[in-house]
Formats: C-alpha cells, structure tokens, sequence
C-alpha cells in the first residue's frame, strides 16, 4: 500500500472539539426477609465466595494520587451537585442505587440449579418446572451446561417438531452469561443490560462443580429495592418517545445521586454508558422499519464508544449500511434520530458527526473508500474523524458491518509507522502555557486562573493510547481496557500503565465534580476548570496527573520519534 502523499495535519477527536469504568464493595442489606423465602417452592440458596521497555516517569505522580481524593463527592464541594428532591422518594432512590453499586453477587439470593438431561423432551420438562415452580432449568448436554428459560419455550413452539418429541437440548442456550461469586452486583446488572437476558449463572470455575446457582432480574431488585423500575427497563418498555425521552432524562439525576454518594467514577461511566445504549437501541427500534434494522449497523463513537462519557455532552454516531440495500425514507429516519436524541439531552454534535450527515451514513463499501481518504488522501479533518472512529462501538444491527469497516483500517496501514508518528504526534497539539502546572499549589497572583482539563490532561493522554492501540491492533475500546492490553502484550511496564489510568480516571473525576458544579450553577457543562473551585489536595494531585500526562507525551515522543518528523 503507497504511503499517504501528504502527512496528515495534527489529530483532534471529540476531545480536542470546542463543544463542550468499579465501586467500592461494601455489604449490603439483607436480602429478603425469612418469610419471603419460605414462600417460594424452591428456597435460594446463598452465594458461595469462590486474573527491555521503557521505565515509566513520574513517579512521584503515583504517589500523590494514592493520597489524592478518590471518591467523587470528595472531590467537589459539598454544595457543587445540582439541587435535588428532598422527597422520600428520591432518598429510597438513592438507597437503591448505592446498595446495587456496593453490594457483590454473593450478597444476593440465589436460585439452586435444577439441571436436567439434554435428551429430555419439551412437555417432560414444562412439566418438571411447573412441580417446582420453576422458571429455568440448567441443561446437561455431554460436556456443556446450557440454560432453558420460559423465553426459550415460546421460540420451541415455533418449531416444525412437536414439543412432546422435541429435545431440550435443540432449544437451551449454551454457554450462557456468567459471573463470579464475588463479582460486583452491578456487573451482573450491566451484564444482563448488555445482553437483554433476565439471567446469568453464577460460578465460580469453568466445570458443573463450580456452579454456585442462578442470578434473576427479579431476585437482584428484589434485594436492590422491592422490585423497583430500573432506567433499563423503562427504556425497554417505552412504546412512545415520550416514554424513551423520561427515561433518558432519569440518567443525569442518576449520574448526580451516584456522584453524591462517593461511587467510583468508572463505575459511573460504565452504567451510564450501557443506559445511553439501551435509550439509543430503543430508539432506533422506534425509527427504523425491520428491514433497516437487519441490514445496517448503528454505532457510537468517540467517549460514548470507549464508555467514558458521563455528562450528555454531544452526540458522536453513524450508521453503516449493508452493500446493496437500500431504504425509502433514509434520510426523514435518520434526521428524526437525531432530532429525538436533542430533545432527549443528547447535544448535537457541533462537527456534525452523526448519522443524519452523509459522511457517517454510508454502505460498506463507501465508507471503506472514505477511510481511504481520510488515511491516505490529505484530508483535512481526516485524522480527527479516523480517531472518533477508532472508537466506534456497535448499539443495534449488524455489528459484522462495523468490524469490516474497522478491518479495513488495519489493511490501510500495512504496518505504516509513518502515519502512526503522524497520528500519534496529535498529543502535542495543545501546550501547556508556559509551565502554568508548576504554580498550581499557590496560585498566588492568579486567581482566575482556568484550564481545559481535556485539552491539556484527557486528550493526550486518551489519544496516546489510541495511537498505540491502532499500531498493535488491539481491539479494546476504552482506554483503561487498552493500557492493560499493552500491558499484556508486553508493549508497556505495569507499573507505568497504573499511572496512567489513575491519572485518567482522577481527570475524569475533576471533570465530573466540574461538570456537576456548573450545572448546580445554571451554567452549561464544559471542560474549563476554576483553579479557585479546587482544594489543595484537588491542585496538588491534579499537578502530578498533568506530569503524569507530560511524561507519557515524552515517552511517545521517543516512542515514535517525533524529532524525526
């Protein structure tokens, strides 16, 4: 493949615009009461307890973060969140929600397994879980363990075999979603979010011996809140925008009740990254005619595809169509997407990077050739859209069409070092005025003082390692799932790779407690930051993050040789 003719100008992703991942485990309450679980047939059971470089810089900047403030609420005044309900309602909310962020799956009841044999006919076994009152049952086929659940009945009675005659076996999922004894209670939510299931095995190894029993939707909100309505499932019901539009509302007051309890600001990310999803594929589902659905692919991009967005700042999406097919009425669907998202909280994207563009609605093949410009055509704004795409992640459809797309980069690149230096060096395109960092502490004479805190911290440090992930093909999107992968495959020290994602995750923080202090305000959220809003151990460790970031822009550039370019 030729080299690009002209180098590609600095980079900027969404991150760069002028637009505007786990909590600390704790026990929860008890589950259920004695007499809730003498009343069902088949009594739960408890959970049982049961993976030569470059020296990295900055020490000291572990160091200091170790000591820094890690929950959010410590970080921001106590007045900065937005005002709330005082209502009882709103308190039990937020009860609800802190017992489901610090409560582990152990701490849940759960169903014993009932397994029965592969070859056991459809009738047999309706009959075997209406005795117990049942309404799963784990499946032994050889080696395998599947799950047959009521949803797997209705999809059997479609089947040409008649139910009495046909095998369990032909309808049960195997290898169903699992998660660990101790594994955090909102994994397993999200874990179910993710997936659209109402069940996941708890286990605690690979084999049937490790099988601890059945997690269900209704026994986790049955411990969380007495079967209180999550955002997820109001999405999932909504049979109107109006419906989907309350539901994504609910999202920012979740971020500020999560936020106000000290929740770990990934932990924060990763709900409200799969809550967005849920709103986005629901709302597709309302738009786009079936035919649509099954021959295109909508996506997110940019921090919604890493799931590092936490305040709705601007809408990053596309969507990929299938080679051939074809759609009346494409552009009234997709600009009525768009037009939902706004009215629901989701800001257009001032780039105009969403699907009601012609740029990010495109075939297979059409956008291939647009990636080719972008990489090898001296395109202007070619490397910023290549990195927001570098972060697509499928919500809805074909998500085959997605990954020929992002398999079509990697063949781009031929191993072209050149363009990674080119790409990587965007890390270098906002300074830091002058050494302002060094004052941080004392601010004497500068009381004004603001900083863009994506500009200067996020950016480079997210785009750094984006740059790397496109050089070793690593398929992780988020950037704390990317710094272990170079980690694991043995392109950066551990110790330097923990530097980094404490530094990120305490920008984000900043940002968050910032974000949350402005619209407190009445001021729109953005990435300016008061140096006066700050306490001292707020400026001292957010001094040692930027040197944290400095040290890793260093290191790139003698990674990639940027002297040289």
């Amino acid at each position: 493949m030729p080299r690009p003719d002209h180098p590609p100008p600095g980079t900027a992703d969404e991150d760069s615009r002028t637009s505007t991942p786990r909590a600390d485990t704790a026990r929860g309450p008890d589950a259920l009461a004695p007499s809730d679980t003498q009343a069902s047939p088949n009594p739960p059971v408890a959970g049982r307890v049961s993976s030569s470089l470059p020296r990295a810089p900055a020490d000291r900047g572990r160091e200091s973060l170790a000591q820094a403030p890690r929950g959010l609420s410590a970080m921001a005044d106590k007045n900065a969140s937005p005002p709330r309900n005082t209502s009882r309602d709103t308190s039990r909310e937020r009860r609800e929600f802190v017992s489901l962020m610090t409560s582990r799956v152990r701490d849940v009841f759960l169903r014993k397994p009932f397994y029965v044999d592969g070859s056991m006919d459809l009738v047999s076994l309706c009959r075997a879980l209406s005795e117990r009152g049942l309404s799963e049952a784990l499946v032994r086929d050889g080696g395998r363990i599947g799950i047959f659940t009521t949803t797997d009945l209705r999809d059997a009675l479609l089947s040409e075999t008649p139910p009495a005659r046909l095998p369990v076996r032909e309808v049960a999922t195997f290898e169903p979603c699992s998660v660990r004894p101790d594994a955090e209670l909102f994994e397993a939510l999200i874990l179910m979010l993710r997936h659209r299931i109402h069940r996941v095995l708890v286990r605690e190894g690979t084999d049937e011996a490790g099988i601890v029993g059945v997690l269900g939707q209704l026994d986790l909100m049955a411990f969380v809140a007495n079967h209180s309505h999550l955002i997820a499932l109001e999405a999932e019901q909504a049979t109107s925008l109006d419906e989907l539009k309350a539901a994504a509302r609910q999202i920012d007051s979740l971020v500020g009740v999560l936020d106000a309890d000290g929740v770990r600001v990934e932990v924060i990310a990763a709900l409200v990254g799969e809550l967005n999803r849920q709103v986005f594929r629901r709302l597709w589902e309302m738009l786009a005619p079936e035919d649509l659905r099954a021959h295109s692919c909508l996506v997110v991009m940019g921090s919604e595809g890493r799931g590092e967005q936490i305040i709705k700042t601007d809408q990053d999406n596309a969507l990929l169509l299938a080679d051939g097919f074809t759609c009346d009425g494409l552009d009234d669907i997709t600009a009525r997407f768009t037009a939902a998202l706004i009215d629901f909280g989701y800001p257009p994207c001032p780039g105009g990077i969403m699907l009601s563009r012609p740029l990010w609605c495109q075939n297979v093949s059409a956008f291939k050739d647009t990636l080719r410009q972008w990489i090898h055509g001296g395109d202007r704004d070619g490397p910023m859209n290549l990195a927001i795409f570098l972060d697509a992640a499928p919500v809805a459809g074909d998500a085959a069409l997605l990954k020929a797309a992002r398999d079509h980069v990697d063949f781009l690149m031929m191993n072209d070092a050149g363009y990674f230096a080119r790409f990587a060096q965007a890390v270098e395109r906002f300074g830091e005025g002058g050494g302002w960092w060094t004052r941080l502490p004392g601010l004497t004479g500068r009381a004004g003082a603001e900083i863009d805190i994506k500009k200067l911290g996020i950016f480079p440090l997210v785009h750094g390692v984006r740059a790397l992930a496109l050089e070793y093909r690593i398929d992780a999107l988020g950037t704390a799932d990317r710094l272990q992968a170079l980690v694991d495959t043995g392109h950066m020290e551990a110790s330097f790779a923990r530097d980094l994602t404490d530094a990120l995750r305490f920008l984000i923080s900043l940002k968050l407690a910032n974000n949350l202090r402005q619209i407190a305000d009445g001021r729109p959220p953005g990435n300016a930051i008061r140096l006066t809003d700050l306490g001292t151990l707020e400026r001292q460790a957010l001094k040692e993050a930027l040197a944290i970031v400095r040290g890793f822009k260093q290191w790139l550039s003698r990674h990639y040789r940027f002297d040289a370019l």
